[in-house]
């Protein structure tokens, strides 16, 4: 009896769960197509807006929308199972003119046709934690949106900001050439004339060759940078793109001390969240292999009616006809004890690590705000680096054309610049990842 009641209970829960016209609304907008847009051939897109468009655009996460869809539609199939089905029938039979012999009688078998419906319900405990389950499936899919999205649009930020350092070192690097190039100019005059060797004029002109290979590296980086980017914002690869936010806007220290400033919630983070629905998941599980003790109830109804098309038909079937029916499973060696034994272990094992990555994830926000916090530093001095390179070789290459100092340093100021401008690409892109992760792990809205 308190299962009976148990069972009614859970059936009314079931029917609440969702309604019909709300589960068809969410399969009809899984069938939907993506919205067509039409990309401009130039785009002028900030941080911001680039994220934005790229949410609104990109076919991954599209997808991840349609798994959203798609765990709508499953459980309404689940749901529509518990709820009445009925089925028409209609057939036509002819006897072929066949006549049965009967005592010595010979009876016609008449043509005749079959009109029948029928009707059924039925429910037990399994199905009705099986729309539970896909609650939760529900869910879950809505989290894997949110961390496409998350990640998405830190794929859109280090991919944005790698075109932004790309061309501000090809216009350094463009800067430094056209120095270099009046030297050798200077330098190849110099030993026309016989003021000097040409092993000096060669040196410089090595120097040019490789800032322009260096110049040329570092275009071909910027236009893949740049089409990687179009990707992420599903656009074609001949718009023209021009990116309005500065590395400097992205990387000042405002920017990391408002990130850093942010408060860590443990129930926005979306492995916390993730962790949390395995453990419902594990919980209804386990009451899914409970209800295997259950009893499955049913009813029906069937309409069955012949129309004969000649005298003498005999009617064999009754019209109408219903049926209860109440199953109750007895002995199963021992398999349904093994299955609730099996789900509840599942469930101890989720809730471990549940408990564990909630511990962890104080030390994980720690750890990101460090690297946050190391890499600002490191930006900060490596700038300052290459601002100050970039100084030195402006200062070796005029007195170099007023000959106060040797081919040679110049070189070595050349190398040096190009060595910090390097290492000044690194620490950019060490920043804006380290921005990202941290971004990714707090979830803030």
């Amino acid at each position: 009896m308190y299962k009976m009641k148990k069972l009614l209970s859970l059936m009314v829960a079931a029917l609440v769960i969702s309604s019909g016209a709300m589960a068809e609304d969410h399969v009809m907008a899984a069938t939907k197509k993506a919205p067509q847009r039409n990309v401009p051939k130039t785009l002028s897109l900030s941080l911001e807006e680039a994220q934005d468009y790229a949410i609104e655009s990109n076919r991954s996460l599209r997808n991840a929308d349609l798994a959203v869809q798609e765990a709508y539609a499953q459980r309404w199939q689940t749901i529509a199972a518990m709820l009445p089905q009925a089925d028409a029938s209609w057939a036509y039979s002819s006897m072929c003119g066949y006549e049965m012999e009967f005592g010595g009688m010979k009876i016609a078998m008449p043509d005749y046709s079959t009109t029948g419906v029928k009707a059924s319900v039925g429910i037990n405990g399994q199905a009705i934690v099986g729309a539970l389950l896909n609650n939760i499936a529900i869910d879950m899919q809505k989290i894997n949106k949110e961390q496409s999205e998350v990640n998405l649009r830190a794929s859109v930020k280090t991919s944005y900001a790698s075109v932004l350092v790309l061309q501000d070192v090809v216009a350094l690097l463009d800067s430094s050439l056209q120095n270099v190039e009046r030297l050798a100019e200077m330098a190849q005059r110099s030993v026309d004339v016989g003021a000097a060797e040409q092993t000096t004029a060669d040196q410089i002109m090595v120097r040019v060759n490789t800032l322009r290979n260096n110049i040329n590296s570092n275009k071909r980086s910027t236009l893949l940078a740049l089409n990687s980017l179009k990707v992420l914002l599903d656009v074609p690869v001949e718009t023209e793109l021009t990116l309005t936010t500065t590395l400097d806007d992205m990387l000042s220290a405002d920017a990391v001390l408002q990130l850093l400033g942010e408060d860590f919630i443990p129930q926005r983070n979306l492995s916390y969240q993730t962790l949390e629905k395995n453990v419902e998941l594990a919980k209804a599980n386990v009451h899914m292999a409970g209800w295997a003790y259950g009893p499955t109830v049913g009813a029906g109804y069937q309409y069955s009616n012949q129309k004969y098309y000649a005298e003498g038909g005999m009617r064999m079937t009754p019209p109408h006809a219903v049926s209860v029916t109440v199953s109750m499973p007895l002995w199963s060696s021992g398999k349904r004890a093994a299955g609730v034994v099996e789900k509840k272990i599942a469930l101890e094992e989720a809730r471990n690590t549940f408990a564990e990555t909630a511990d962890n994830l104080g030390i994980q926000n720690q750890q990101l705000r460090f690297n946050l916090q190391n890499s600002f530093e490191t930006y900060t001095t490596e700038k300052e680096n290459m601002d100050v390179t970039q100084r030195v070789f402006q200062l070796t290459t005029n007195k170099f054309n007023q000959g106060a100092t040797s081919h040679l340093e110049l070189v070595n100021a050349s190398n040096d610049l190009i060595t910090a401008q390097s290492t000044y690409v690194q620490a950019v892109l060490t920043l804006v990842n380290a921005q990202a992760e941290l971004e990714k792990f707090l979830n803030n809205k």
